[in-house]
This record gives structure tokens, sequence and C-alpha cells, in this order.
């Protein structure tokens, strides 16, 4: 009976990348681009006990790791970095609140889990890590 959705597995692959995508760019951008949000980001991530320097390392991993997953380009590696980095987050920042108390910490744990499943079963078929490695990455 269910046999019929195994064929549109490519499709929810894809769908799941471009979410997680769309939302760790735009959370990148408005991180980088407005003058001077990226001095205070790096500033506010001093203010939780990590180096500041980790701020950039955030931002970039966002941004450019979002872009990475729209294009399903390096998916592996940019999710895993995406991971580690709503990992960090929840850790940090989001734990405190209750899940049903914001949506913040929900879209992390969202976020954390489809990085995670992305990590774990590569682009799929419709991204370019499969068409570049030959069909190699959907395996």
């Amino acid at each position: 009976m269910f046999e019929r959705l195994n064929h549109a597995q490519p499709f929810g692959m894809l769908v799941m990348r471009l979410a997680l995508g769309a939302i760790m760019t735009a959370n990148g951008y408005h991180k980088i681009f407005p003058h001077g949000a990226l001095y205070n980001f790096t500033h506010y991530v001093g203010t939780l006990g990590l180096p500041s320097w980790l701020g950039y390392v955030a931002v970039f991993t966002e941004f450019f790791g979002g872009i990475l997953l729209i294009l399903g380009l390096l998916t592996r590696i940019a999710a895993f970095l995406i991971a580690i980095e709503m990992a960090v987050v929840i850790e940090k920042i989001t734990w405190h609140v209750s899940i049903t108390g914001t949506s913040s910490l929900a879209l992390s744990l969202a976020c954390f889990a489809l990085a995670l499943m992305l990590f774990s079963t590569g682009g799929g078929l419709l991204a370019l890590d499969n068409a570049i490695g030959g069909g190699r990455a959907s395996r």
C-alpha cells in the first residue's frame, strides 16, 4: 500500500533540504548584513561563556551551510555543522524554556532533527551531490 510513497522520497528529501536551508540562510543573513549585526552577535556569543570568535563560525555555518543545503552540495558536511550549531543553541540558549512556552526551542529541535536526518541520509537524488558524485551520494 505504501510502496508508491517510496517513489516520492527524493521530493521529501528535497523539501527537507530546502526548508532547513532557507531557515539557516535567513538566520545567517540577518546576523551578517545589517550594519553592526555581526559584531553584536559575536559579542552576544561571548556573553554566553563561549569564545566570541565562535560567533563568526556560527553565522557563516548558518549562512553558507544553508546555501549549500539548498543546492544539495556538500550536504552531509553542511548538515553535520548545522546539527552541531543547533545542539549548542539548544544547550546554551533555548533549553531552559519550555517547548510549549516558546517556538524557539521547538524550531531549534526541529532544525536539529532535520540536520541529523540529512547528515545520515545525504542530499538525495535531487541534489548536486548526487549529480556530481554519479549517484553515490544517495546511497
